[in-house]
């Protein structure tokens, strides 16, 4: 049974304070992807809401960028969650009349005690099917100061001290306004630093993200004694690949290549476009094992993908601290030998530093 009687919200100074560590962690976090899912999850936590959803204006549209909804997950798994709730379709288009849609367009705050009653004049279609659980909405606008809309945050069923589906207390309107524009900054800032970051062609990271990685990692080991390996990678062949074929195959090749590796390397490992057609990932708390059984993976992955022009192969070269070198700026030079050594032993290999 679904109970209607609002939640009484905490105390303002006590909220207050809550909003202004929320903003300071939400400024602070410069990784765009951890910083979408913390806004949802940090929103979620201050409206105790059952689940919540983030999107992210592109042009004339919405993609779905962030999707938290455990009991989505629990009833129906991650894939099917995502599918159900649209994260799997293309972008939504803002001539719907969908909640985030109307929310992005006019910049208004939508508060719906009961998603079956909808008042005249708001949208009558919703980006979660009413039918599977959804029963109350708070959906606002992510707004810049400026006035531009980067996005919309929406949060799907308030519940009380007992777990029950409850309508957004009044009261949060314009707190979680106030912390959706701090979410707003925090998504711009985070959005030019990530461009700053990566690699135009490719969208991997560039070369200078990746040496203040290595700084960061050495002093890691420093600390804590983590291993880090890193794989340098040279794609065989290449130049013939831009000869025979022009520059437009050997670009599409190279944004093949990195999203390769990027499906097959773990959330935290530093997939980076070193130069040209080499790519160099740093695997954080990798140990050499680790490190020559990720190597031999993509090694077979790239062998079996079919890439636009045919086939393709690569070169590696692995070095690990503290295994094969005994600093973090030893690390380069380590793996580019080992890098030259699989091109001298006829391409498409694998060689290690300690080879």
């Amino acid at each position: 049974m679904i109970s209607h009687v609002s939640r009484q919200p905490r105390g303002l100074n006590e909220l207050l304070t809550q909003l202004i560590q929320i903003g300071i962690a939400l400024s602070s976090e410069r990784d765009l992807g951890v910083l979408l899912e913390r806004i949802v999850a940090e929103a979620r936590h201050f409206t105790n809401a059952e689940a919540g959803t983030l999107f992210l204006r592109e042009g004339g549209a919405l993609r779905f960028a962030v999707v938290q909804n455990e009991p989505f997950v629990q009833r129906f798994g991650a894939a099917d969650t995502r599918a159900r709730v649209g994260a799997g379709a293309e972008r939504l288009a803002l001539d719907l009349p969908a909640l985030a849609d109307h929310v992005a367009k006019t910049g208004e705050t939508i508060v719906l005690p009961r998603t079956y009653g909808v008042p005249d004049g708001r949208p009558s279609a919703f980006d979660a099917p009413t039918d599977d659980g959804t029963r109350s909405v708070l959906a606002v606008p992510l707004q810049e100061p400026a006035g531009d809309v980067v996005g919309v945050l929406q949060l799907i069923n308030a519940r009380d001290e007992d777990g029950e589906v409850i309508p957004f207390a009044a009261a949060f309107e314009g707190l979680v306004r106030s912390l959706a524009a701090q979410a707003a900054v925090a998504i711009r800032n985070a959005t030019l630093e990530d461009l700053s970051f990566k690699d135009p062609l490719t969208g991997a990271y560039n070369r200078r993200y990746f040496m203040l990685r290595i700084e960061e990692e050495a002093k890691r080991h420093t600390r804590y004694g983590e291993p880090v390996s890193l794989v340098l990678i040279d794609v065989d062949h290449f130049k013939p690949v831009n000869d025979r074929h022009g520059h437009g195959t050997g670009d599409t090749v190279l944004r093949e290549v990195t999203h390769v590796l990027m499906e097959n390397s773990r959330d935290f490992s530093i997939v980076t476009r070193y130069g040209g057609d080499e790519f160099a990932v740093l695997l954080v708390n990798t140990p050499k094992v680790g490190a020559l059984r990720y190597a031999e993976r993509i090694l077979g992955i790239v062998a079996r993908h079919r890439f636009v022009h045919g086939h393709l192969t690569v070169s590696m070269g692995v070095a690990t601290l503290p295994d094969d070198v005994r600093a973090a700026d030893e690390l380069i030079p380590a793996s580019d030998r080992a890098l030259y050594a699989a091109k001298q032993a006829g391409r498409n290999n694998i060689q290690s530093a300690a080879c």
